[in-house]
């Protein structure tokens, strides 16, 4: 995954694994839901950063945010089509 967001050294790489083991550890003990893939990404923007900006490929990081302000409305979307959908094809039956 890094190699497509930003160079990677073996040093870099150990740090991202190690931030996002620690992010993902601290979210568990504190019963936060969390994406092991947005922290792993997340280590990876903030390790190739440490270089400089300009040598990181920005995009991976607007695709997260991207992803967390689509998630909820679209979970909604699908619950709430799920619920018609069960509702008008169960509720028949219990008439």
């Amino acid at each position: 995954m890094g190699s497509g967001i930003t160079r990677l050294q073996p040093v870099g790489g150990f740090c991202a694994e190690l931030s996002a083991a620690t992010t993902i550890i601290g979210a568990t003990i504190g019963h936060v839901p969390i994406s092991t893939t947005h922290a792993i990404t997340g280590a990876i923007l903030g390790v190739g950063t440490t270089r400089g900006v300009r040598s990181v490929r920005w995009i991976w990081g607007q695709r997260i945010i991207l992803a967390w302000i689509l998630t909820l409305p679209c979970s909604a979307f699908v619950a709430g089509i799920s619920y018609v959908l069960i509702h008008l094809l169960i509720e028949p039956f219990f008439k």
